[in-house]
């Protein structure tokens, strides 16, 4: 069986290379800080070119990206558009080194490091194009078109098991039209002499995508593939893929401001009215539910003769971390008297343990709203979000990742402890696009979740955004259950600027209902001079953390949402505590995570 490569190679770069390299683009998903320093002279150049472009008169676009370039060289788009160009000219070496410059610019954004894949695919050089095609992914972690381009260019350097790694976990995704994948994973269990696995992922292939324009072709592949298993004659196979037609649909972009405005105001209206209602998350637990069930704690915190701490499999202890303020300042000095704890409406069995856990390690994401909408503020936004960052982090043990998001949600900095790597990468996003809030909230928060370490973490979000969102696939109420079912606390802080009035937008109650439901709190500085100050206050709650574990009463392994209420009293006055609000137990014979 032999892979039809170079009809693969032509369906391939028609379907994937052509979309992406067709003529430059404005960058939609992000935008490089550089480029708003270019010269008013070099900007007129690049529009110049981008207008040619558009007209495919690419030699006549070559010239004015030249111009761009030689008068600001660090033009990150101008780079990358004059690479698309010289590959539309069929100049590939050309527009590889324009790639390759435009990446050694800015190294925070995924458009360079993609184009730079197809380029290197075309100059059949595959080692450097899953190099490129792995940086893409890790930067823009959302975007599943990078997972079938990593796939494709895996197949071409003959790594089959890490092709058909790739695919299976773009499967494990909402994927929509990267049906493609299992095609690729097909091909790569051809080249292994597998039919089995090839007849697998064609199934899949037709499950996904069982109307469009290759379907037919895929069904006859399997009709090879039985023919041939059942020994007919001259039925050898040969899987090869032919460019498709696929439709022309409308894009979100492609409607009016004020429409696209009104339906994710109407759909956010939608979102909090379900995660508002705490009580529903009890109900989103019944049998047919799509919410996953899993036990919010399954450690034990209690010291023992030999080891400060130890982890259990049983699922009976229940952990909480929480944080108390009193007047705005964070307590640090509370006794176990001065907490009463109720778990499902009963007081615990037994109080296991109970102390101050401030210099517990942080795992801290940092989810910061780089969209259109921020532009006026964002310099100042940048500036206390380094400050912040860089004094909440004052243990070598601690760790913080930071994610921009716009229209998809960029990873600039993963996990460290080092301050000025942090603050480096903070200063590299600008604003622009949309906003896909609950998918950055979404994906911070599995990331915290992913992490599989011995000893007992501080699993902290923090989110500065107005709160607004038009671009997530996923909604607010998704992004609450997948804080909750990973153990994350989140805080937001609001960068509405407000002008005088007392009442919350949806934005504010969309940040409100997130925090408050996770065990975090929603802070609503009303203007940009405030935020400083409440960066501060949050510090010191982060920083003024404590640990109860109890055994509950009357508990069952049956998968049910058990609330949590926890009050806290100091001299006869009630406190603030910001506590998550209840977990699920784990049902009978689930392992905990």
């Amino acid at each position: 069986m032999l892979v039809e490569q170079q009809r693969l190679d032509a369906w391939f770069l028609h379907t994937m290379g052509n979309e992406r390299t067709a003529r430059p683009e404005k960058l939609p998903d992000g935008i490089s800080k550089l480029d708003l320093m270019a010269p008013g002279k070099a900007r007129g150049e690049y529009d110049k070119g981008f207008v040619e472009s558009y007209r495919q008169n690419f030699n006549r676009a070559v010239v004015h990206f030249e111009k761009a370039v030689s008068i600001f060289p660090r033009y990150f788009a101008a780079h990358n558009a004059l690479g698309t160009v010289y590959m539309r000219l069929g100049m590939n070496e050309k527009a590889r080194s324009e790639f390759q410059t435009a990446a050694s610019l800015d190294d925070h954004l995924p458009h360079s490091y993609s184009n730079l894949a197809l380029a290197c695919l075309t100059l059949k050089d595959y080692p450097a194009a899953v190099q490129a095609a792995q940086k893409a992914s890790s930067i823009s972690p959302l975007d599943l078109k990078l997972p079938v381009l990593l796939a494709y260019s895996e197949l071409m350097n003959q790594d089959y098991p890490a092709a058909l790694a790739t695919a299976q976990q773009l499967h494990g995704r909402k994927h929509g039209h990267s049906a493609v994948v299992h095609y690729l994973a097909a091909v790569a269990h051809q080249s292994q002499q597998n039919p089995d696995g090839m007849r697998t992922e064609l199934q899949l292939f037709l499950q996904e995508d069982p109307e469009g324009p290759n379907a037919e072709q895929a069904r006859e592949f399997i009709a090879k593939i039985d023919a041939w298993r059942s020994g007919a004659p001259n039925s050898a196979i040969s899987v090869s893929y032919g460019p498709d037609s696929s439709e022309t649909v409308a894009s979100p972009g492609s409607l009016p401001a004020l429409t696209r405005n009104a339906l994710a105001q109407f759909r956010l209206q939608t979102q909090l009215e379900s995660a508002e209602c705490e009580t529903c998350l009890e109900a989103s637990s019944e049998p047919g539910s799509n919410v996953p069930i899993k036990s919010t704690m399954a450690t034990s915190s209690r010291p023992r003769n030999d080891s400060p701490w130890t982890l259990h499999s049983v699922v009976d202890e229940v952990g909480v971390f929480f944080a108390v303020t009193d007047g705005g300042r964070a307590v640090a000095d509370l006794n176990l008297a001065d907490l009463k704890i109720m778990d499902d409406r009963k007081a615990p069995a037994a109080v296991l343990d109970f102390r101050n856990e401030s210099n517990l390690p942080l795992r801290l994401g940092f989810v910061i709203d780089t969209s259109a909408s921020v532009t006026d503020r964002f310099a100042f936004e940048q500036k206390a979000a380094t400050e912040f960052l860089q004094q909440v982090l004052t243990d070598k043990n601690d760790q913080a990742f930071v994610t921009g998001f716009a229209n998809t949600v960029l990873m600039v900095q993963d996990f460290t402890n080092n301050k000025d790597d942090v603050a480096a990468s903070i200063r590299k996003l600008a604003p622009t696009g949309g906003t896909a809030l609950w998918d950055a909230v979404t994906f911070a928060a599995e990331k915290i979740g992913s992490l599989r370490e011995t000893t007992p973490l501080a699993r902290i979000l923090v989110v500065l955004s107005d709160g607004e969102d038009n671009s997530s696939s996923t909604s607010l109420k998704q992004a609450i259950e997948t804080a909750q079912r990973e153990q994350v606390i989140v805080y937001a802080v609001s960068t509405r600027d407000d002008r005088g009035d007392a009442w919350l937008t949806l934005g504010d109650r969309a940040l409100k209902a997130l925090a408050q439901q996770t065990g975090g709190t929603a802070l609503f500085p009303g203007s940009l001079g405030h935020l400083n100050r409440s960066l501060n206050s949050l510090r010191e709650v982060i920083r003024s953390r404590y640990l109860i574990s109890y055994k509950p009463a009357q508990f069952a392994l049956d998968g049910h949402y058990r609330s949590i209420e926890l009050a806290a009293y100091k001299s006869g006055r009630k406190l603030r505590v910001y506590a998550r609000k209840g977990y699920f137990a784990l049902p009978a014979g689930r392992t905990p995570n």
